[in-house]
């Protein structure tokens, strides 16, 4: 990847009413002095698929490669990103316990996704007053509300 490459931030968060139920995800992007707002949902999912479908969305919405700063409140993402998903990609979308990878289906496209760029997952408290971690909560919810 270019050092050329555009630094991006996005922020990321999925909410579902009732768990599973109706779901919104939200993505806010950042860039320079441009900011770009998604959001959208799902008449029965989880709260988790949410969350990734956030993550999946923010980065198929780029262009181009990117340097992003990916800043989710979601521990299931950060950690899936960071610490599972190579042993999965090894184990073919296996558990160390030998069980089916839940989500399996939006892992490997958040992975696609991301290979594309060079991203830094950032885990942000959720709920704690970081303005893009609460516009995000407010997309999230407000992709919700078609399906409710």
């Amino acid at each position: 990847m270019s050092n050329e490459s555009k630094q991006v931030t996005l922020y990321t968060d999925g909410a579902c009413k009732k768990n599973p139920g109706p779901g919104g995800w939200g993505v806010v992007l950042q860039y320079n002095d441009h900011q770009k707002e998604l959001c959208g949902g799902e008449a029965q999912t989880t709260n988790n698929r949410m969350e990734l479908m956030a993550a999946i969305k923010g980065l198929s919405a780029l262009k181009s490669s990117c340097r992003v700063q990916l800043f989710t409140d979601s521990n299931y993402v950060k950690k899936g990103m960071t610490e599972w998903l190579d042993g999965w990609r090894r184990r073919n979308w296996k558990k160390a316990s030998g069980g089916e990878v839940l989500n399996a289906d939006l892992w490997k496209a958040l992975a696609d996704e991301a290979d594309k760029h060079d991203v830094e997952w950032r885990w942000v408290k959720a709920h704690n007053g970081d303005p893009g971690n609460e516009l995000a909560d407010t997309l999230a919810n407000k992709g919700v509300e078609p399906y409710l």
